[in-house]
């Protein structure tokens, strides 16, 4: 019997398009299992901005991997050469932009069902700001100009995903009341900086670039009020530099807070 591949999707605060260090960066290719692995760049969320793929190709030409990336806007595959190209890849890195129309366009074009196939035999999916938001049931976005809950996604983690926590005026604030009011369901809040792993649904790994950065889950508590709990991050360390060691700040378990609305 065949086994069954597992399941893989990080969410990142951060990486080459806001970050010099490349730690973050470094660290999802440490999760890839292919000496070279194929990873392809997803601008759909930017409107396929030229300098985004760019820089994007800038920062992994000179990492062990072979970079690509795909643009709709200017699209050029067929669908059977579309399925193809996508479904040979080692890692989909989608960027940042607009939640909404970045799942808009790929459900024209038929990639959000391309993207589950690929997730299911096992590609690493990952993304940042709106390429994070979209893997999860629903999202907090600034896609309609005001912070907006969005309860849509790809549904391929559980839960809801706020990028830029605590990096952007009311993010937290209006994130919380739509956690509060089960407009958005439970999910993970990121600052910028953090990275997440999960593996089959579960968080696996998480880390930091820098000691002030965290990742929350956030949940209904009744009564009106929200739990925040602070999730323990490794702090990543630039090469060679020594091990990674826990950031300060997250005993075991992370605290709790209470908001009440």
């Amino acid at each position: 019997m065949t086994a069954v591949p597992e399941t893989r999707l990080a969410l990142l605060g951060g990486g080459f398009s806001d970050e010099e260090d490349g730690l973050l960066d470094d660290w999802l290719l440490d999760h890839v299992r292919v000496p070279r692995p194929k990873v392809c760049f997803v601008p759909t969320a930017s409107g396929d901005a030229p300098a985004y793929a760019e820089r994007f190709l800038a920062a992994f030409r000179p990492r062990p991997c072979e970079p690509g990336v795909l643009s709709l806007f200017r699209r050029e595959l067929d669908d059977d050469a579309l399925r193809t190209f996508l479904l040979s890849q080692d890692v989909i890195y989608v960027g940042g932009g607009s939640t909404v129309n970045l799942l808009a366009v790929w459900r024209a074009h038929g990639v959000d069902r391309l993207l589950r196939e690929a997730f299911a035999r096992g590609t690493l999916l990952c993304g940042i700001s709106a390429g994070a938001n979209c893997w999860a049931e629903g999202s907090h976005t600034d896609s309609f100009g005001p912070l907006t809950p969005l309860a849509d996604g790809l549904g391929l983690l559980p839960g809801s995903v706020c990028p830029h926590y605590g990096s952007e005026p009311g993010r937290g604030s209006s994130y919380r009341e739509a956690v509060a009011e089960r407009v958005l369901p439970s999910g993970w809040a990121l600052e910028d900086g953090v990275g997440a792993f999960f593996t089959d649904g579960r968080l696996t790994d998480a880390v930091t670039r820098t000691p002030e950065a965290r990742l929350y889950r956030v949940e209904p508590d009744g009564d009106g009020e929200v739990k925040e709990q602070t999730v323990p991050c490794r702090l990543l360390s630039p090469p060679h530099s020594g091990d990674t060691v826990p950031a300060p700040g997250s005993p075991p378990g992370g605290p709790t807070r209470r908001h009440r609305r």
